[in-house]
């Protein structure tokens, strides 16, 4: 009697099974990884801070090189940078200073306005409505106040934990600035030889993208800036300097920053000039919200940044669920650099494997009668077909050292990109 032959498993389920157990296994390393950044936060905010930095800063160090020493280059870019920042925080205090005192009359004028436009039609609130809201803010405050108190305590620790990891970050870009190549090149030699030249490849499209975005954000969140404070000025709406610095903070948060602190300016608006001038400033949300993506964004960002609106939307409410605020600014550029790498990647392996196609319809029928290999060999006799190979510097797909670089163990000859 022969044995029963063994059920057969649907060619369908076998693909999905083979999916599911491999996007288990990526999604538990994701889940450790993230697990692990949020026990060093700190350490992961200092670091990406120190690379937004020497993004910035790294062009106009390596142009003071030119003719100071680089150490020298360094220090003065560093510092200039931070004169700038002390500067622009020195101006938002003196003008928060200078409005101090019309500023409290002033809210106490527009909470009065609105509380008489509320009583008017349509809404018709009754006056003891309101008197019981003030009321019951103040119980709330005198009752609480042992908790306020500790929560204002919890918060002194915040700004020590802040200023360390400002420190770091002051610290790791020095080192990035002055000497990142060196430092990637020490890093992509602790790799096996067959890994580095996919490293390499997956290191300058992240560091390219990487500073595209944060010269691009930088730029479009100073344009909100001016733009926002010139248009309050001329409302004659209080904090003007203030609530520009908020926009220019805000920025950073794609598709939601922008229109909150609008928000908060028109709140400002309201309670100071009146619902009128309020809503010409929500009118300015819009107006901003146009310019950024139709103008702003595509012109200055659309070289860097290949996202679709929807990944960006998504990308920061999960980033603002995982982290909060920070993660909804780490959000986009982190998305943006993963793709970008896959990008890269994607396009060395087609390349090679082209490379391979060809050099095996060369092979056999060649008129030279020589291997297939010989006519994808780099110039200086590395094999081009393999992309891992040849320079130390991480050659691009074909083989041969990329052009422009420098000989092994030297970094690129300006910009920051990894060698």
């Amino acid at each position: 009697m022969q044995p029963a032959a063994p059920p057969t498993v649907a060619p369908f389920l076998r693909t999905a099974a083979a999916y599911a157990w491999r996007l288990l296994v990526v999604g538990a390393l994701v889940y450790l990884l993230f697990a692990l950044l949020g026990r060093f936060h700190e350490v992961a905010v200092a670091v990406f801070l120190g690379l937004v930095v020497t993004a910035l800063l790294r062009p106009v160090a390596d142009l003071l090189a030119r003719r100071l020493p680089r150490g020298l280059a360094v220090a003065v870019t560093l510092l200039g940078g931070i004169a700038l920042v002390l500067g622009v925080l020195a101006l938002v205090g003196e003008a928060v200073a200078g409005e101090s005192s019309s500023l409290v009359r002033e809210f106490r004028d527009g909470v009065e306005r609105i509380e008489r436009w509320l009583r008017r039609p349509p809404l018709r609130l009754n006056p003891q409505a309101l008197t019981d809201v003030q009321s019951k803010i103040g119980d709330f405050l005198s009752s609480h106040r042992s908790a306020l108190v500790s929560q204002a305590v919890s918060g002194a620790h915040q700004v020590v934990a802040v200023l360390t990891t400002l420190a770091l970050a002051l610290f790791c870009s020095v080192f990035f600035i002055h000497s990142g190549d060196r430092h990637w090149e020490w890093f992509r030699e602790q790799l096996p030889q067959s890994a580095r030249g996919r490293v390499g490849i997956g290191g300058r499209a992240a560091w390219r993208t990487f500073t595209g975005y944060t010269h691009g954000i930088v730029l479009v969140a100073a344009t909100n800036a001016v733009l926002v404070g010139i248009a309050l000025w001329l409302l004659g709406v209080p904090l003007a300097v203030p609530l520009a610095l908020l926009e220019f903070g805000a920025a950073f948060i794609p598709l939601i920053g922008s229109p909150v602190a609008l928000a908060v300016a028109a709140v400002v608006a309201l309670a100071t000039k009146g619902p009128w001038i309020a809503a010409v400033v929500i009118a300015l949300i819009v107006i901003i919200g146009q310019i950024e993506g139709h103008l702003l964004h595509p012109l200055v960002m659309s070289w860097a940044v290949r996202l679709h609106p929807l990944v960006v939307a998504v990308s920061v409410v999960a980033g603002s669920i995982a982290a909060g605020i920070l993660g909804a600014v780490v959000a986009v550029p982190l998305v943006s650099v993963v793709w970008s790498v896959h990008t890269a990647l994607r396009d060395a392996r087609g390349g090679s494997e082209g490379a391979e196609g060809s050099a095996g319809s060369k092979g056999g029928v060649g008129s030279k009668g020589g291997e297939g290999s010989e006519g994808v060999e780099g110039s200086d006799g590395s094999d081009g077909s393999d992309g891992s190979e040849g320079s130390e510097n991480g050659p691009e797909p074909g083989g041969g050292r990329p052009p422009g670089r420098g000989k092994p163990g030297e970094g690129p000859a300006s910009g920051p990109e990894p060698a």
